[in-house]
């Protein structure tokens, strides 16, 4: 029989975030592979936009409305999407984040309130504390591994002025990713980050309308263009897949060289 490292038939994925840029991306990536998908977003036209566009490859996907920043949210929604995906789940993509609120970083750090600081590590750092934490208790003690992924940022591996609070959710991100992976690599369970450079999504629009960002920061992108969605499907089917087996606590880079130029 060939060697089909790719073919995710049989396999069960989570993705939060999943109804719209990177996240979606993946979520079709995998759903294209073959895999079941489950996506959590607080929009829930999103969420319905998101569903019509994965239910043509086929396989079971569902759409559920879920806050990553609350805890119960995460564990009743994590239940349903179980009971969902019949009892078991191969892979979570902690990907929902929010970024920062320009209008309140005029004065930069020393500017930025408390309120401001809380509202995206809420999100980024809490939301990840509580999905990987429900996806990881689950898959050990299923007991038949698992891959764990987080959707970090190059902003933490880079400086990123009036961004602070954005990038100290994705360096902690990094280190609890490096953390599980050595805390379940004993029981199977891989766990990577995914660090996606400048990426056309609605988050980054305002910033790649903006002429002066644009042409300061295009030309410094070796491959010559930004990045899609679509760039994301291909990494989000290796990580779930039996190929990344023994691929565990990276920090894995989609940037299209930006951030060695």
């Amino acid at each position: 029989m060939a060697f089909q490292p790719f073919d995710l038939s049989g396999k069960t994925a989570l993705i939060t975030g999943g109804n719209g840029g990177i996240g979606l991306g993946m979520a079709e990536g995998l759903a294209a592979a073959g895999a079941d998908v489950v996506i959590w977003g607080t929009n829930e036209e999103k969420n319905a936009r998101a569903l019509a566009a994965l239910q043509p490859f086929g396989t079971r996907v569902a759409a559920m409305k879920c806050n990553v920043g609350s805890e119960q949210e995460v564990e009743d929604r994590f239940g349903e999407t179980l009971d969902f995906l019949g009892g078991k789940l191969d892979a979570c993509f902690a990907n929902a984040g929010v970024s920062g609120d320009r209008r309140k970083l005029k004065d930069g750090f020393g500017g930025m309130d408390y309120a401001e600081w809380r509202r995206v590590l809420d999100i980024n750092l809490d939301g990840v504390f509580f999905t990987l934490r429900a996806a990881g208790r689950h898959m050990k003690e299923r007991g038949e591994g698992g891959s764990l992924v987080g959707t970090s940022s190059t902003a933490s591996i880079m400086g990123q002025a009036r961004g602070e609070h954005y990038a100290a959710s994705k360096g902690a991100m990094n280190a609890i990713i490096k953390a599980l992976a050595v805390e379940y690599g004993r029981h199977g369970i891989r766990a990577n980050a995914v660090l996606p450079g400048w990426i056309e999504t609605e988050m980054t629009a305002p910033a790649f309308n903006w002429d002066k960002f644009r042409d300061a920061v295009l030309p410094r992108i070796p491959a010559g263009r930004w990045g899609t969605k679509e760039d994301f499907a291909g990494i989000a089917v290796y990580l779930v897949s039996d190929a990344s087996r023994y691929h565990t606590g990276d920090v894995l880079v989609i940037d299209g060289a930006y951030t060695l130029f």
